[in-house]
């Protein structure tokens, strides 16, 4: 049986998913299981996964009947993987071809541990950047949400960035067995918040073997009005599961502080995407207003009244 499944969800990504299979297809520890979940995409990624699956048997391909996103897709590669313990890889990346082999090491030291958390190698702008946040360290599940909750900035709950067991992601995956929407955004985060309540020892690893590309397609950086409003559509049922989750559940207190903070972050970033949506409709605004200056009493009224609808309406409803 393979040691560790590693799991691609894939749409569109002609242009890259070669790149991402090789580096599965020559890891140095080659016990592996590498999953591509097919979400029907119209370009011809799946033809290459084809093609390099009729010459390695590790390969698996699973097709959608529709398409489900990234959420639902990552899902169904767990519950057709056979390795007891699974990571992610989006097909736009690709990994360092010793990762398997270095976390097969760490986790043959010691079967108690749950879940590693490694670093990336950024790509961005044609350069890269070495990610040097993470120590080696074995930690209890208090002692790690008091490590994150003490160091800012970190972005903890990155999937990409895991090798996870699969009987932990399984006991995670029972709490989110009802939702059935489609989920491309923050859907890491709401796994995480279920994945790390079934964890007892964590690892942080220095190890940078994940190669991460920002590309133009990313849901960070897009400008298009349609996909900015999905995304804080998403976000807000993200939260509002969340939220219920903390309201109706007694949790340790460090534990349901360290939810509740993931949870804050999840806000913060849909407040940023808000910002990004509504400043265009704020500046068209202005541009509409801009009125003779015998009437800027009026302007100003009427600006005031647009600020309350964005901040107190459009932001905290």
């Amino acid at each position: 049986m393979s040691q560790i499944s590693i799991i691609l969800p894939t749409y569109n990504v002609e242009k890259y998913i070669a790149r991402a299979l090789e580096s599965c297809i020559n890891q140095t520890f080659k016990d592996i299981e590498i999953i591509v979940v097919d979400d029907l995409g119209n370009d011809k990624s799946i033809d290459i996964a084809k093609e390099y699956a009729s010459k390695d048997n590790r390969i698996k391909i699973i097709h959608n009947e529709e398409n489900l996103g990234t959420f639902a897709s990552r899902n169904i590669g767990v519950l057709n993987s056979s390795s007891p313990y699974i990571m992610f890889l989006d097909p736009d990346d690709y990994l360092e071809l010793n990762a398997c082999e270095k976390c097969i090491k760490i986790l043959n030291k010691n079967d108690k541990i749950d879940l590693i958390w490694f670093d990336f190698l950024y790509h961005s702008n044609n350069t890269i950047i070495k990610n040097k946040i993470l120590q080696d360290n074995i930690f209890s599940i208090n002692e790690y949400c008091q490590y994150v909750i003490s160091h800012d900035g970190l972005c903890y709950w990155t999937l990409c960035s895991k090798i996870i067991k699969k009987e932990i992601y399984a006991k995670a995956l029972t709490s989110l067995a009802y939702i059935n929407t489609k989920l491309t955004m923050a859907e890491d985060a709401l796994m995480y918040f279920f994945i790390i309540q079934h964890c007892k020892n964590i690892q942080t690893s220095s190890l940078n073997i994940y190669h991460y590309y920002q590309n133009s397609t990313s849901s960070m950086l897009t400008n298009n009005k349609k996909r900015i409003e999905n995304y804080i559509k998403q976000e807000t049922q993200i939260i509002k599961i969340m939220n219920n989750y903390l309201k109706n559940n007694k949790l340790d207190t460090l534990l349901f502080i360290f939810l509740a903070i993931l949870m804050q972050n999840i806000k913060f970033g849909q407040n940023e995407r808000k910002i990004q949506l509504y400043k265009k409709n704020y500046l068209t605004y202005l541009a509409y207003f801009k009125l003779p200056l015998k009437i800027n009493r009026k302007r100003i009224i009427l600006l005031k009244k647009y600020l309350k609808f964005i901040f107190n309406k459009k932001f905290y409803q």
